[in-house]
Parts: structure tokens; C-alpha cells; sequence
């Protein structure tokens, strides 16, 4: 007699001395028949933001004989911006021709950041205010964290490596909440963005009520791993699993434990003596390799856990002034983003647009690595990857530099939309391939179905 066990709760938690981690998607969970059924794998969005801005000379795709002819569908070729997502050619797809009209005046004073930045998941205008009374739109990866309800524990996470600014302006006349952030959970709240990977990865599985202040400041102290706590609950839960998801979990709990660690020792690095480092939150790298790389894996692994299935991640804030001394880009970023046509500047900002694409690339690795039934959580992911802008120095908001990504569309194109074609279009096509049953969305004209059609 075959005596079948009944699948492990979604929810099953592993529990030690008040700490409570959360398991990735186990076979386990899944009734045996569907266990290899990549097709009933949870959806997930990603979004990947870069401020100031793209040189879109390196970034479009070279011309191929013939001119194009819009709408149409080519292979993609990848220019030097591109260049580091040659080897998930086939999971991208390049979208020319966007852009978001409610990122114009329209009558309002002149300023491009504090207009594009809020447009640029919302497809909405925003009012022109220095102010509390501010006012934009949801955003995409909000409706679809609304249409997955109470699915995962979180409903969406926002990371980025630059702190947000609280107060005034930030660009000419528009309140600092329209650049701090990309997503929006209404047309009045901002979500906010967390910059500090100790602060992203308590939320994430530390549970920050679970452990008294002394209790937590020793257990940080003795460099103890919060998974030493449940080591008896792993020993236990391993026992009742197969093979292949002991495995799984072993690879889950050796990649959390290598980002705590990674976090103890940033948290642990001396202050330099400078008075710029003074009221930085432990917890941030000096280094911006390190954070990015930090702040991306996090976001990979709140997906391997399904803690979340809907998250954004900016590698810069809007108006960003960072330096990049490490490619040899000593020069603002925001500063050489208005370059004048000035070919130093123009061939600094490139590097800094092709720096940028790495860690994208690298982003697009840590999904391809991890096991997801028969695939990977990139094959169950629909990523998008853009900016506010293409060339800076004009603003230009009407030829965005858009990806877009993942195993839920086709990839290897170049996909050219009508000239001035709304980016909501887009928004509003990829909220479909993601099975929200939504007929508009912010100032789109109808969805952009070449999107999900090879």
C-alpha cells in the first residue's frame, strides 16, 4: 500500500528561540501531480530602474539592413551598452519607441526629473507641488501586488542604494517623493524605498519584534547566524522531504546565511574619518559593488521564498550626484547626464550607462541560478528595466530606453512600437501577460500586444 503524504503548508515556517524564517517554494507544497508543472508556478514583476537618464546611441539596437518600419519585430542585435546581457539574449526583448506623454509641461513650470520619474510606472501627470498635497497614480507593480492580495507575506518590496530626501524639493517646484521612488500605492502614498540591506533583510526574516534589543545586540556580538536558531526545526522539517527539495533548502538557507554575514561584517566596518560618514545607518558598504550586489540578492531571495512575488529595485536615485571612481568616472552622474554634447562627457556617462547594465546582467543571473520546478524563478519572472529618460540632456521622455525580460514573453527581439507609442501601452500588456484582467492603464490607448507574441 502507497501511503502519500500530504503537501507541506505554504505557510510552514521554520521556528527556534523567537525567530521565525520563512522556506522557499518546496515540491513539498505542491500536490504530487503538479510538482514539475513549470505552468503553475507563481508570476512574479521585477522592475529595474537606473536614474538620469541613457545615452540611447549605445543603448538601440544596431540598424539592420533595411530601415525599420514600425510596428515590427527584428532579432536583437546588443551595442556596447547592451553588451553584458549577451548571455540572456534569450530572455530579452528591446522596446524602441516609447514614451510617456503625461511627462509633459503641459503648462506647468519647467522641470523634466520631478515629471518623468513619477510617469514612469504610473503613466499619470503629477501635480506641480513642493508640498504635502501631492498627487500621482498607482503604479503597475502595485496593481498587480493589489490583484495577488494576501498571496505572500509582503506584498511588494522596494529596494535602492541611495537614502531618500525627506524634505523641500527636489527638482525645480515637485516634492522630493516624486523622485525618491518609482512605485505608487494610490495617487497620494509613495511606497517608500529601503537603502539599507540590514534594515530590507530584517523585514524579509528577522522579525525585528522577535528578539529584545539586548537579546539581538548579543546574538549580533557573538557573530551568531539567526539560522542557528532554528537548526532544530531544519533537522525535523528535512526528514519529511525528498531529495530534491532537501537540496533546495540547503542552497536557500547557505544563501541566506551568506547575506546575514555579508551584513554583520558591512555593519562592523570602521567609520572613516569624515564628517559625510557620520549619520550613515550601519548596516550600508562602503562599497557600492558591494551594496548593489547586497541589495539584488536579497530581492532574488524574498522571490526563492516567495515572501514576495512583486518587487523594484533602484540602482540610483533620481537627480543622483554619485560618483563612479571605480570605472574612472570621477564626475557627478547627474551633472554629466547634461552633457552639452560634450564628447568626455558624453563617453563618461556611457560608461557609467554601461556599468549599470552589469548589474542588471548580474540581476538576471541570480534569477537563472535558482531552481523553480523544471525551471528558474526567471522563467516564471516578467522583468522590466528603463529609465525616466533617454537623452538626459534634453529630457527626452518621449524614446525611453525600455527591456524587457524573464520567461513569460518571448525573448531575442528588438521590439519597435509605433514612434511616440505610450509606455502605459506596455505597462498595460504586461499587466496582462501577469493575468491582471485590467482594459486600461494610465494614459495607455490600449495594450501593446506584440509584447507577449514572438
Amino acid at each position: 500500500m502507497i501511503v502519500l503524504r500530504a503537501p507541506l503548508a505554504r505557510r510552514t515556517m521554520l521556528r527556534g528561540l523567537g525567530t521565525i524564517v520563512a522556506l522557499p517554494f518546496l515540491e513539498a507544497m505542491m500536490p504530487s501531480a503538479r510538482a514539475a508543472d513549470i505552468a503553475s508556478r507563481p508570476k512574479r514583476l521585477q522592475i529595474f530602474y537606473s536614474p538620469n537618464g541613457m545615452m540611447m546611441e549605445g543603448f538601440a539596437p544596431v540598424a539592420q539592413p533595411g530601415a525599420p518600419r514600425a510596428p515590427d519585430t527584428r532579432p536583437l542585435v546588443l551595442p556596447a551598452t547592451l553588451e553584458p546581457l549577451a548571455p540572456h539574449r534569450d530572455y530579452v526583448t528591446v522596446v524602441s519607441g516609447l514614451g510617456h506623454p503625461s511627462a509633459a509641461a503641459m503648462g506647468d513650470r519647467p522641470a523634466g526629473h520631478g515629471r518623468s520619474c513619477p510617469a514612469f510606472l504610473t503613466g499619470v501627470h503629477v501635480k506641480q507641488t513642493e508640498g504635502t498635497d501631492i498627487r500621482c497614480g498607482i503604479s503597475a507593480d502595485q496593481v498587480y501586488a493589489n490583484h495577488l492580495g494576501g498571496a505572500t507575506q509582503i506584498s511588494s518590496l522596494e529596494l535602492g542604494i541611495d537614502q531618500p530626501s525627506l524634505l523641500g524639493s527636489c527638482d525645480i517646484n515637485y516634492s522630493c517623493a516624486y523622485t525618491n521612488g518609482i512605485s505608487w500605492r494610490n495617487a497620494t502614498v509613495p511606497m517608500p524605498v529601503t537603502a539599507n540591506p540590514r534594515d530590507a533583510f530584517e523585514r524579509l526574516f528577522g522579525d525585528g519584534e522577535a528578539l529584545d534589543p539586548q537579546s539581538r545586540l548579543a546574538q549580533l556580538r557573538r557573530q551568531t547566524s539567526m539560522l542557528d536558531f532554528v537548526r532544530d526545526d531544519t533537522a525535523r522539517l528535512s526528514n519529511r522531504l525528498g531529495a530534491q527539495d532537501r537540496h533546495k533548502l540547503a542552497e536557500y538557507l547557505d544563501a541566506t546565511r551568506d547575506i546575514e554575514r555579508r551584513i554583520q561584517q558591512a555593519g562592523q566596518s570602521p567609520a572613516r574619518a569624515s564628517a559625510d560618514t557620520m549619520d550613515r545607518p550601519a548596516g550600508i558598504p562602503e562599497s557600492f559593488d558591494t551594496h548593489v550586489r547586497m541589495m539584488i540578492d536579497l530581492q532574488v531571495l524574498a522571490m526563492q521564498a516567495d515572501i514576495t512575488r512583486v518587487g523594484s529595485f533602484m540602482i540610483g536615485r533620481e537627480l543622483s550626484n554619485r560618483t563612479y571612481p571605480e570605472i574612472g568616472v570621477p564626475d557627478s552622474h547627474h551633472m554629466l547626464s547634461h552633457h552639452g554634447h560634450d564628447p568626455d562627457k558624453i563617453a563618461k556617462l556611457s560608461r557609467i550607462n554601461r556599468y549599470h547594465m552589469e548589474y542588471f546582467a548580474y540581476y538576471l543571473s541570480r534569477m537563472r541560478a535558482v531552481q523553480d520546478g523544471e525551471g528558474t524563478l526567471l522563467d516564471r519572472t516578467l522583468v522590466l528595466r528603463g529609465s525616466a529618460f533617454g537623452d538626459p540632456n534634453e529630457h527626452d521622455f518621449m524614446d525611453l530606453p525600455i527591456i524587457v525580460a524573464g520567461g513569460l514573453v518571448p525573448g531575442n527581439r528588438h521590439l519597435i512600437a509605433d514612434k511616440n507609442t505610450s509606455a502605459s501601452n506596455l505597462l498595460l500588456a504586461a499587466l496582462h501577460v501577469l493575468d491582471v484582467p485590467v482594459t486600461a492603464f494610465g494614459d495607455s490607448s490600449g495594450p501593446l500586444t506584440a509584447l507577449a507574441h514572438g
